[in-house]
């Protein structure tokens, strides 16, 4: 398709992306011109109107400073939030056209990171031009006069957006400078939108990458959270790669391209954890579609997504030439240990730091049940420890299967049909999800007539191991094999 085609069929889009919300910019913009403010529509939700996928969420800014904002939002919606207030953002929401509409006013901005500084220094501007020539990248640089009805495009995005090329404003050094988390978003718009970085703006980032330590962890966690959960996050991350910035912010991912020689012969890592993590996308979204097709409305899952991509971070530390052969022993072990402490690092969630090194130390559980019949027992326990990450182990375990030898690949994935089926047939007749033993605590005390302590935990843990060994003893047998074992402990 050539520019000009491309570029009439962003035009039409945004026309009827437009035409979709005229009724609520309309009135908005007969708010703000009545009390003798400008008001534009921008960034991206300019952006994803040119591209047909405006949602409901719409970005504006205003001559108008915080508090007049307020004031007039006030006069617009019941529903006004103030969160970003300092930063210059004021909230409404509002339903238009059987709609209901987010939208969030920002008072012209013009501010820039100090050379040391983890956070912006808010300053805020005086008009349009200065306002946009601050933002990240040329297709985020457009805005639409609200009352003017004008199209404001002052850097070329629009050509930009048509060529599908991320490009600063400013030059890269000063954007990047101004605000380093703009690299991190380079990588993230590469995985949500398929763009690319122009050359220039790709070796601002590689020269400038350690200038991302300033930032908070938490803006980058947010960040990296933004890519991985876009429909094809590698193209992101190889940019996170190849710039440097995940030596700075996932160090476990670059290390994962161990070199390949004669003597350590190997799968790249790597691009095994990005295929892995392409796979168990597909899983994700097939999940509970019989047909086996994309689930439309299914919700990306950043625990398997950071577990399927930090699944073998721990084999560059354990990798060893033994007999000829290249061994990670271990290496599930220490990947949950190293992914625990980096995603702490990144200020993530306990319970997702929990479930994602869960899943890395499990993820091998599972090789050697196609070479070797597992009892009841070992399938309990296999269900038992993954808890209520069962779900993500089966897509997690599938995902990790990216041998081209198809025989091998079938006969792996009957041996996983197998063990699901198992599964499901013993929770079927044994409630597996809510596995306990036969007697709770208050029982034991009653029976062995002790009150609480060591001793009970012990009795409830032995009668587990048998639940788990033999499956339902029923009270009576439970008694027996309880009174048994304390009578054991006695003698």
């Amino acid at each position: 398709m050539s520019d000009h085609a491309a570029l009439s069929q962003t035009q039409r889009h945004a026309v009827a992306e437009l035409l979709r919300i005229t009724p609520l910019t309309d009135e908005l913009g007969r708010l703000f011109e009545k009390a003798g403010e400008e008001l534009y529509l921008v960034g991206g939700s300019v952006r994803d109107a040119l591209l047909g996928r405006l949602g409901h969420d719409l970005d504006f800014t205003t001559s108008a400073g915080p508090d007049r904002t307020e004031e007039l939002l006030r006069s617009f919606s019941h529903s006004v939030w103030t969160v970003g207030k300092e930063f210059g953002t004021v909230g409404a929401s509002k339903r238009s056209d059987g709609r209901e509409w987010v939208v969030e006013v920002t008072t012209f901005r013009a501010d820039a990171y100090s050379p040391e500084s983890r956070k912006p220094v808010v300053a805020f501007g005086d008009n349009i031009a200065e306002d946009l020539v601050r933002r990240d990248f040329t297709v985020n640089a457009m805005a639409v006069d609200v009352v003017g009805k004008t199209f404001v495009d002052p850097h070329g995005g629009l050509q930009d957006l048509a060529a599908k090329v991320l490009r600063t404003p400013s030059t890269p050094q000063v954007s990047f400078s101004d605000d380093p988390l703009r690299m991190m978003r380079a990588a993230r718009f590469a995985a949500q939108l398929g763009f690319s970085i122009e050359p220039a703006a790709f070796n601002a980032m590689t020269g400038m990458h350690e200038r991302i330590s300033i930032v908070s962890a938490e803006r980058v966690r947010d960040e990296l959270s933004r890519l991985l959960l876009a429909d094809t996050p590698r193209p992101g991350l190889n940019l996170l790669v190849g710039s440097g910035l995940a030596d700075v912010i996932l160090p476990e991912l670059p290390a994962m391209r161990l070199e390949r020689d004669e003597h350590f012969r190997h799968k790249d890592v790597y691009e095994h954890s990005l295929t892995v993590l392409d796979q168990a996308i597909a899983l994700e979204k097939a999940r509970d579609c019989k047909d086996g097709r994309s689930n439309p409305d299914h919700e990306p899952d950043l625990v398997i997504r950071l577990a399927a991509l930090l699944h073998d971070i721990g084999k560059p530390a354990t990798r060893a030439l033994e007999d000829g052969k290249v061994t990670f022993h271990h290496h599930d072990i220490v990947g949950a240990k190293l992914a625990r402490k980096r995603l702490r690092a990144l200020r993530y969630p306990k319970n997702v730091v929990q479930a994602v090194s869960q899943l890395i130390e499990q993820h091998l559980r599972f090789h050697g049940y196609g070479d070797q019949s597992w009892t009841d027992s070992a399938v309990r326990r296999y269900v038992r420890d993954a808890g209520d990450q069962l779900e993500h182990l089966h897509i997690l375990t599938r995902s990790d299967c990216t041998t081209r030898n198809r025989r091998k690949a079938e006969r792996l994935r009957r041996a996983y049909d197998e063990l699901e089926t198992r599964i499901d047939e013993l929770s079927a007749q044994e409630e597996l999800d809510a596995m306990r033993p036969d007697l709770n605590g208050n029982q034991i005390m009653q029976i062995l007539g002790i009150g609480p302590g060591r001793e009970v935990g012990m009795a409830y843990r032995h009668l587990l191991g048998l639940r788990m060994d033999e499956g339902p003893l029923g009270v009576e047998r439970a008694t027996a094999e309880l009174r048994k074992w304390w009578d054991g402990r006695l003698h």
